[in-house]
Parts: C-alpha cells; sequence; structure tokens
C-alpha cells in the first residue's frame, strides 16, 4: 500500500476544487461565499498551501454539490490562467 502524505492530499483537494469550480464557471469569491469561508482561505485552499477542517471539507463539497470523497480523489492540478481574459473587441 502507498504512504499518502498531507502535502499530497491537500494538492487533490485543490486540484478537484479547480476543476470542479472551474466546469461550474464560478470565481473562488464565489465558492468561498456559498461555503461560509473567507476568500483569502479559499486560495490558500486551492492552491494545497492550507489545511482545513472535516467541516470545511464538508462545506466546500456541499457548495459544489458533490460528495466530500470527490474532493479527496487522486488529481493532477490543472493548469492556471493566470489575469483576466481578454476582452473581445467591440461588434463580435
Amino acid at each position: 500500500m502507498r504512504t499518502l502524505t498531507l502535502d499530497t492530499l491537500l494538492l487533490y483537494i485543490a486540484a478537484n476544487l479547480r476543476r470542479l469550480r472551474q466546469q461550474r464557471g464560478i470565481t473562488q469569491e464565489q465558492l468561498a461565499e456559498a461555503a461560509g469561508i473567507e476568500l483569502r482561505t479559499m486560495q490558500a485552499i486551492e492552491v494545497g498551501r492550507q489545511s482545513m477542517s472535516l467541516g470545511t471539507l464538508v462545506r466546500l463539497a456541499n457548495a459544489l454539490d458533490v460528495s466530500p470523497g470527490v474532493l479527496l480523489r487522486s488529481a493532477a492540478m490543472p493548469e492556471i490562467k493566470r489575469g483576466r481574459p481578454r476582452k473581445r473587441p467591440a461588434g463580435t
């Protein structure tokens, strides 16, 4: 059996949160508000820098309408798209 470290588990949660949030087209701020957590906390969780209570894990899962187990699945971090989306030229 493979040993799982806390850092690895936090990265799985981060990757799954980002993927699910992006699939739903919501911002970190919207997810944080829906889960009842601070935006800075959400940002730190989504990059794998902060651990969380089971309560927070459940609130995030509920906000995304998934079971908490979905957030714990093995996953790779999706590509990060930095900055704001480009504005479309007028008339397109």
